[in-house]
């Protein structure tokens, strides 16, 4: 048995994480707590169907409930280890030595792991309330909340500055490369928590890009890293860019109308919008009554700068944190300043919006700046199912 277990610790990339933990130049990295297998056989009820909470490319996650009632979230690889492939090991120690290194209140931790059986194991922080896009999209779910606009831009602005913290301040820049509405998780209080660092990669300091094999989920794929292969940190604005249009129009990154055959990307729909007053048919109904115009129209200034098509003119995610903080503080402020007439004049015409419009715009919408540039992104959407993340 301790031979089987030394073999299963070799074959899940524990070597490999010894060494990288001893080669770390900026301090030493927290040591990951060593989880036995049998303490989390037992704390998920031998992996029972019933203590599923989440599914995505890369593993299933359990509810594992400890002796002492603490509840965590457990990450089971899919593959099995006898043909784990060597990139499969690479990213899963990665996102070991990722998440030891971060500490930031809005990222999901990482509590330890488990390299002693046939599949690996990481142990996170249970988070209690579910994604944001189950917030957002889950319509007939009672038991998601409809998130108010104050409650949307407190999310947005908490995710913005984790994001720019794996940019700008651990020690070396991680690109979370899947940012989307199933990778925010919310906690009881809705604070939120930046999950799924499976895909995430290391940016040495020297070096301003890093080719790689093009990685993500479809309607948040930045187009110029899907045409060049050149990930930097402006591939996760982008898909930033994309979760604040869902959060503004409550509206799917991407859908596909099977009845019609026509794909529908939201990035698309938003750049097709010349004048932010012409946003108002776009901009989620529940939001109408409960947000300061003002504000949101500067967000959706913000959104459409972040999906600029090429990554240079989009603003760093430290920006676009600074930014939402202001108008977050800004909304604040204002709120009780916005009369009914001044309200009826910032939305315009209300009456005659019709929020089922957006339903219209295909692919074709965009402008032709912009259509030429997805052209290989049409082709991606439908060689790549959606993935459904957690």
């Amino acid at each position: 048995m301790i031979m089987l277990k030394e073999k299963f610790f070799e074959q899940n990339g524990g070597l490999m994480l010894q060494q990288r933990q001893s080669s770390t130049e900026k301090g030493p990295i927290e040591t990951t707590k060593i989880f036995t297998a049998k303490e989390l056989e037992m704390a998920t009820d031998n992996y029972h169907e019933s203590r599923i909470i989440g599914e995505g490319g890369y593993g299933i996650v359990y509810k594992g409930i400890f002796p002492n009632n603490k509840v965590v979230a457990i990450k089971k690889s899919k593959f099995g280890a006898q043909i784990v492939p060597a990139e499969q090991i690479e990213q899963f120690i990665n996102e070991v030595i990722l998440l030891m290194q971060i500490n930031h209140r809005n990222v999901v931790r990482l509590l330890g792991c488990c390299l002693e059986t046939e599949v690996p194991l990481l142990v996170y922080e249970f988070i209690t309330n579910g994604t944001l896009f189950q917030h957002i999209h889950n319509k007939g779910n009672e038991s998601c909340s409809s998130l108010s606009w104050e409650m949307r831009l407190k999310i947005a602005t908490e995710t913005a500055g984790a994001l720019a913290y794996l940019h700008c301040e651990t020690n070396t820049p991680i690109v979370h490369r899947d940012i989307k509405t199933m990778n925010i998780l919310l906690d009881e209080n809705f604070i939120a928590k930046v999950s799924d660092f499976g895909t995430s990669r290391l940016i040495p300091m020297d070096e301003d890009q890093l080719s790689t094999l093009v990685q993500g989920t479809v309607g948040y794929l930045d187009p110029e890293y899907l045409q060049t292969s050149q990930l930097t940190e402006k591939s996760d604005v982008y898909s930033f860019g994309v979760v604040l249009g869902e959060l503004l129009t409550g509206k799917r990154a991407f859908s596909f109308d099977k009845l019609n055959n026509v794909s529908q990307v939201l990035a698309m729909s938003l750049l097709s919008v010349k004048d932010n007053d012409q946003f108002n048919e776009f901009i989620d109904h529940k939001i109408f009554n409960d947000g300061n115009m003002e504000v949101i129209k500067e967000v959706v200034a913000l959104t459409k700068r972040c999906l600029r098509i090429k990554g240079e003119d989009r603003p760093t995610m430290k920006e676009v944190a600074m930014e939402l903080e202001g108008l977050r503080a800004m909304s604040k402020h204002s709120w009780t300043n916005v009369g009914d007439e001044e309200s009826e004049h910032l939305l315009g015409e209300k009456h005659s919006i019709n929020h089922n419009n957006y339903i219209g715009y295909d692919l074709e919408c965009g402008s032709s700046g912009t259509t030429a540039m997805y052209d290989s992104m049409q082709t991606q959407l439908m060689l790549n199912p959606f993935d459904d993340g957690r």
